[in-house]
């Protein structure tokens, strides 16, 4: 073999790799996008106590079903029904203050509400012990 064929034998392995690299990382935003859409439709429809059951067990170690159910009518309900919601940015992380080592997709969404037209709803799904994608952190501003 050649030097030149020798190089470009590494370079595409290397493209290989990190095509592949690429397409994990893509697959797992999605899954986790995938887990927090479903997860705001049970937030959105006012099932509270659903979305905590759903959710990831960091989360529901964090807070009891009834302390999510008395946040979330006191913050989310007043917001009225949901307008629009628009992925605004998705970000991978191992590591997040305040929590375990881990994988995560920090998901901002540009929403809408009836009564708030411009909000920022954060979203975080994690992997979950079972491996399955699961919400483990909300916030709105």
């Amino acid at each position: 073999m050649t030097r030149c064929s020798s190089a470009r034998s590494v370079l595409a392995a290397l493209v290989i790799c990190l095509l592949g690299t690429s397409a994990a990382a893509e697959t797992r935003e999605i899954a986790a996008l995938r887990a927090a859409r479903a997860w705001l439709a049970a937030v959105d429809a006012g099932n509270y106590d659903g979305s905590w059951r759903a959710a990831a067990v960091y989360f529901q170690t964090a807070m009891s079903e009834e302390q999510w159910r008395v946040a979330m009518e006191g913050v989310r309900r007043p917001l009225g029904l949901l307008l629009a919601r628009e992925v605004g940015s998705q970000t991978y992380a191992t590591e997040l203050p305040g929590a375990p080592d881990g994988e995560y997709v920090v998901i901002q969404f540009n929403t809408s509400f009836e009564n708030k037209r411009t909000a920022v709803e954060t979203v975080i799904p994690m992997v979950d012990d079972d491996g399955a994608w699961r919400v483990a952190g909300y916030f709105i501003r």
